[in-house]
This record gives C-alpha cells, structure tokens and sequence, in this order.
C-alpha cells in the first residue's frame, strides 16, 4: 500500500471496541482551506464521530478538525458537519443495511491518499457489554499464551 501514497492521519480504534465491523466503504471529505491544511498536520480526532444520512447524503459529525494556527479569521468551526463524497449506488448499498438491518456507520480511519483526504467508513453493529467483556477476556488469554510460549522459549 505504500505505493499508493496513502499517509494514515487519524485512526478510530475505539469503534472496534464498540461495534461489530462488517463492511468498509472509502469516500471523500468536502473541507475548506484550513481544514486540509490541520489535516496534514494531524491535528484530527475521530473519537466520538459517526455518519449518517441526510436527504440522499452521507454527512459526518463530531469529527474534530482542530483550527489551523495560522489561518486567523479564516479559521473553520471545529466541529462542523461535513459532508462525504460518495457514489450514488454506495450510498444506496448503505442505506439498505442502515435502514433494513438496523446498522451504524462509523468513520474508521482519515487518510491522504495522493493528496486527497479520505475516510474510511464501517457498517457495524454496537457490541452489547458481555461482548465487550469476552473480547477482553480473549485478548487477555492471546496475550497469557503468547508470554507463556516467549518464556518457554527463552528457558
């Protein structure tokens, strides 16, 4: 992939926790000067954000795009909706799992790729608490067989 110049700014690993990812959907990012430029700098958070679908449109909210240091009065509202750039036939894939499955969409993960800021948008399903909790539990045992082997291998 590095061949493609993608550049990783911002990624959302909380949403793996949370939700049950089943499909991922790259789209575009309709941003203004500044916007682009906090960007770059890596100065996002995609913590609490999520998408959703406006009149036949994608639009994601919540995402903080910190203000650019020197774009002064030009600055943009941190936290204003942006709207996403997709193809209509996604856009009508996505809204068939939202409405008849009962789904969310969740930005993933900003990028630039060749320049361009995208998003990687999820269709996931929210994780109840035990399973959260058997998640845990897995992870922890991953983690107590992989150090009893690395023990056992350095004995």
């Amino acid at each position: 992939m590095p061949s493609e110049g993608i550049k990783v700014v911002a990624e959302n690993r909380k949403a793996f926790h949370d939700y049950f990812i089943e499909d991922r959907v790259e789209a575009g990012i309709v941003l203004t000067g500044t916007e682009i430029k906090s960007i770059r700098n890596g100065r996002v958070n995609l913590k609490d954000s999520y998408a959703r679908l406006n009149d036949g449109e994608v639009w994601v909210y919540q995402m903080h795009i910190s203000p650019y240091e020197q774009g002064n009065r030009f600055n943009h509202d941190p936290l204003r909706p942006r709207k996403l750039l997709l193809h209509r036939t996604e856009i009508n894939k996505l809204v068939g799992k939202i409405q008849l499955q009962g789904l969310t969409l969740i930005p993933i993960k900003i990028y630039l790729k060749r320049g361009m800021a995208k998003v990687e948008l999820a269709v996931g399903q929210g994780k109840k608490n035990y399973d959260k909790r058997q998640a845990l539990a897995e992870r922890e045992g991953k983690r107590d067989i992989e150090r009893a082997l690395k023990d056992r291998n350095k004995a």
